[in-house]
This record gives C-alpha cells, structure tokens and sequence, in this order.
C-alpha cells in the first residue's frame, strides 16, 4: 500500500498508509482525529533496483499467467545444434560386458548388474 501525506491545519504534517482508492479522501488526524485533506509535502518514493532482479521479477509476474511452452524455453536458453535437446543423439551411460552384463557407473556405482 501507498503512503501518503495529509496535513492537519492544527497539528501540522502527517503521513498514513492506506489503498489507493481512498487517496482522495480526507484522513483522520492520528493525534486531533479531525479531518486533514491530502497534501504534496514530498516527491513519490521510486523505488529502483537493478536489470537483474527486475528480469527476475518480470519473469515470475510473466510466468503466473502465461507460462512459456518447453519449445520457446528451448529456443530461448539454448542455441541450434544443442547436445541437450537438440536432435543429436545423446551418449549412454550403460557400460555393457564382454559376457553381456550391464552396468550404469557414473549413475548408480552401488547398483550390481544382471
């Protein structure tokens, strides 16, 4: 919520934080109670931060209600001819016997063959 400043033809400045549909509206003195209309005694707070979490901001507010499909994901992190996703063929990790046995060591070293 916003803050705003009211003064008090009484008591002088004050500020209250209330929604901003009622900005308009008078606002009770906190220590008189009577009603002070707004006043302009500060330029706005503008609060600035920097490109990387304001990405990261958009990119969450985006995501809430139009979530990006796994292609334009791909496109966008990754470059043509990409080993990850792209079409080439990805290495096994299975590592097969002279007998016949399997085994997956850089996966599940515990893992015993069958």
């Amino acid at each position: 919520m916003p803050v705003y400043d009211y003064m008090c033809e009484d008591c002088g400045p004050f500020t209250q934080m209330h929604p901003m549909s009622a900005c308009a509206e008078a606002q009770p003195c906190p220590d008189c109670a009577g009603l002070s209309p707004r006043a302009f005694l500060s330029v706005p707070y503008l609060a600035g931060m920097d490109s990387a979490r304001r990405t990261a901001f958009a990119t969450n507010e985006r995501s809430a209600n139009a979530p990006m499909s796994t292609g334009e994901y791909a496109a966008k992190t990754h470059g043509a001819g990409c080993g990850c996703c792209g079409g080439a063929k990805m290495k096994s990790r299975t590592r097969t016997a002279a007998g016949g046995a399997k085994s997956f060591p850089s996966a599940r070293p515990w893992m015993i063959s069958h």
